[in-house]
């Protein structure tokens, strides 16, 4: 079981989300600590990590097999995540 470490950034983006929206998105973050290479997980080119998809929205995140850590970093927009 990996741990799950939320950055801030993060936090603040996903309480900004919808109810609905919020619940998904966190559900699949919590299924994370289990299978932090879940199916339809992409490992991203420009930068070091992964992106999984829920939505129209992109949680994007690191892997410390080591440590077993699963560090969330972004979660946004599928237009807007990429840009930083």
């Amino acid at each position: 079981m990996y741990r799950l470490e939320i950055s801030p950034t993060a936090s603040r983006q996903i309480s900004k989300l919808q109810s609905q929206t919020r619940e998904r998105i966190n559900r699949s973050i919590a299924q994370l600590a289990g299978e932090p290479r879940p199916s339809g997980v992409k490992k991203l080119s420009a930068k070091e990590g992964y992106r999984i998809r829920v939505g129209d929205y992109r949680i994007l995140y690191t892997i410390d097999d080591t440590s077993e850590i699963v560090s969330v970093y972004r979660v946004m927009p599928r237009e807007n995540v990429y840009k930083f």
